[in-house]
């Protein structure tokens, strides 16, 4: 058996940032191989996140950004299970390495992410890894992007929120503010679609059962039940659309009606909103 110091744990350590009596075991169970003790580590990791799959993953960073072309940004939500590894600053460089990379290859989808080769290793086998390291459950919950003439990103302090959203246009004079504008909106307002035309039929369906089950308690005639229920309806679009959301900034106008005063025809083509907890 190969003699183990403390110099070659101290370089394993270094090397794969795992703790140093799990660095001490996978170089004494592969006679002090330096490649070998590593993959014995990351497959380590792959048993530990199987192990801990039944644990809760609700803390952890979510992250926005848009290219510097400006017509493709991404949003992810990387989950752990303690606040202590969210905000652990090798977690939050390994989150920024990930979105870094996306900004790169710009995949479209969840699985196109996962697999991008990061440092000789597929994104999905590098966030394996930290769990590896940390010893906590992990999970890259959320991955979407968007394409289009324009696009933002914003992230709320604290890395638990973010948004990202595009525009039909481009160019447009006073476009930038305006973009960090409704990228916040839809921070703080939270709508469910960009009208009510994106609005999901389940959706309606509950919001009309909701309508007419308050009418009734309220004693209304049947025969007004429908109506009522409707009218509820249209004031869950006016409240939770987002082009039809009262404007953050001057609550006269409607979103859509600020996007109208920046460039006539500006509007929304997509966003997504991520939170922590949500």
């Amino acid at each position: 058996m190969a003699n183990i110091t403390a110099a070659d744990v101290n370089k394993l350590r270094q090397m794969t940032g795992a703790g140093m009596m799990d660095c001490k075991k996978a170089l004494q169970e592969n006679d002090g191989d330096f490649e070998k003790a590593t993959d014995y580590l990351r497959k380590k990791g792959q048993k530990l996140a199987t192990k801990r799959a039944d644990k809760d993953a609700n803390e952890g960073i979510v992250i926005a950004r848009a290219n510097e072309a400006g017509n493709y940004a991404a949003i992810f939500m990387l989950n752990c299970e303690t606040d202590f590894v969210a905000k652990n600053q090798e977690f939050v460089d390994f989150t920024n390495a990930l979105m870094a990379k996306a900004m790169e290859k710009q995949p479209a989808g969840i699985d196109a992410f996962k697999a991008l080769d990061l440092n000789g290793r597929s994104v999905e086998e590098n966030i394996t890894e930290m769990v590896g390291k940390t010893g906590e459950k992990m999970e890259l919950a959320h991955f979407e992007t968007i394409q289009a003439e324009s696009v933002y990103a914003y992230n709320h302090p604290g890395n638990r929120l973010a948004t990202i959203v595009g525009f039909n246009k481009k160019g447009i004079e006073n476009l930038d503010q305006a973009g960090h504008e409704i990228a916040m909106q839809i921070a703080a307002m939270a709508p469910v679609a960009i009208d009510q035309n994106g609005v999901s039929t389940d959706i309606i369906n509950r919001e009309m059962e909701i309508g007419k089950e308050q009418a009734r308690l309220e004693g209304k005639a049947e025969e007004m039940i429908e109506r009522i229920a409707q009218g509820k309806l249209n004031k869950f679009f006016k409240e939770n659309t987002l082009l039809s959301q009262e404007f953050v900034r001057d609550n006269k106008l409607s979103v859509g009606d600020y996007l109208q005063k920046v460039d006539k025809g500006l509007t929304v083509t997509g966003f997504y909103r991520f939170m922590l907890g949500a």
